[in-house]
């Protein structure tokens, strides 16, 4: 960051609701440096008291599955219903070069320009799970400004990606109809997580297709165990062009809160999803101290060209190392 500022200037900008400040405090909290690190989680233990107040969801899909144009056409339902929106977007980064193109302001161009919603890119790096490095820190801060509404939209569906349940009241699987057969590449993993399965572009010359495909997804959803929460996840249609659905999607997301409300089960996701951060952060700083060890990435070269001769196994040059 080029200019840094006293940890009470940006609680008191959050607060206020200012998005200026509030990105700056997002960057501050996806920063690598550990200067930064210390003045965000300040931040943080500021804001908390103004946190946890809204409903967060997660939405994931097949990349073509029309993720921003949903979000678009649902985020302008909710702000015309009163609600201030957060999209936390995230975008795939390159493996190559890092970077990323963070294009989603321009995929919902409506949305961006709402004064009751804001939108926030930001790349995933090399954090698994389709979302962002420091993504739960970010919608801690986007709470606290206010926002009651908040959208994580992941990279794509993928076995990995079920890292967004760990963070979510609510989880929504975008579904396509008509792409072959529907139930051949579905990720059974994800679906289990899933608590509702929304099936778009049901207009035009789509909707017996969507039809049939929602019938078929029923069916499948009736094969897996049941969830414990008294919760039936069920299989939506939506059109983003038309409108058609957008309603019915909102209206389930606040069934299952109040389900889960009255039977503490929301409570209990919450809490575990406390741990599920704290453990992954925990994690997280024990590999950075590691290799941030004086002298570690000499070690590393010298074991690896040994495992790479074949002359020593991987399980011998872990033990080497952590010894």
């Amino acid at each position: 960051m080029s200019q840094r500022f006293p940890a009470q200037h940006y609680i008191d900008g959050v607060l206020a609701g200012n998005r200026l400040v509030l990105s700056r405090a997002i960057t501050l909290a996806e920063s690598q440096l550990a200067q930064d690190q210390v003045l965000a989680q300040q931040v943080l233990e500021g804001v908390l008291p103004q946190t946890g107040n809204s409903v967060r969801v997660g939405i994931t899909g097949v990349p073509g599955v029309g993720k921003s144009q949903l979000i678009e056409a649902f985020g302008t339902y909710l702000t015309g219903l009163g609600h201030r929106l957060a999209v936390l977007a995230v975008d795939p980064s390159s493996q190559r070069s890092g970077g990323s193109l963070l294009g989603d302001k321009t995929r919902m161009d409506a949305l961006s320009m709402n004064p009751d919603a804001y939108i926030r890119p930001s790349p995933a790096g090399s954090t698994l799970g389709g979302v962002a490095h420091r993504t739960r820190e970010t919608i801690l801060l986007c709470e606290a400004a206010g926002f009651d509404v908040v959208l994580i939209e992941t990279v794509g569906v993928g076995q990995s990606e079920t890292m967004v349940h760990d963070m979510v009241d609510f989880f929504l699987l975008l579904m396509l109809a008509g792409a072959g057969d529907e139930l051949q590449g579905m990720k059974r993993g994800i679906m289990e997580l899933a608590d509702a399965l929304c099936i778009t572009k049901a207009d035009g010359n789509n909707q017996t297709a969507v039809s049939r495909a929602r019938v078929e997804y029923q069916n499948a959803l009736h094969l897996f165990p049941p969830t414990g929460t008294g919760w039936f996840p069920p299989v939506l249609t939506s059109s983003a062009l038309t409108g058609e659905g957008i309603a019915g999607v909102w209206q389930t997301i606040e069934q299952h809160q109040q389900l889960t409300t009255a039977n503490g089960q929301r409570t209990a996701r919450r809490q575990a999803q406390q741990l599920s951060w704290f453990r992954t952060l925990l994690s997280q700083q024990l590999q950075q101290r590691f290799y941030s060890q004086p002298g570690i990435q000499g070690k590393i070269r010298a074991v690896e060209a040994r495992v790479q001769a074949g002359t020593l196994l991987p399980g011998g040059a872990v033990g080497e190392l952590l010894a």
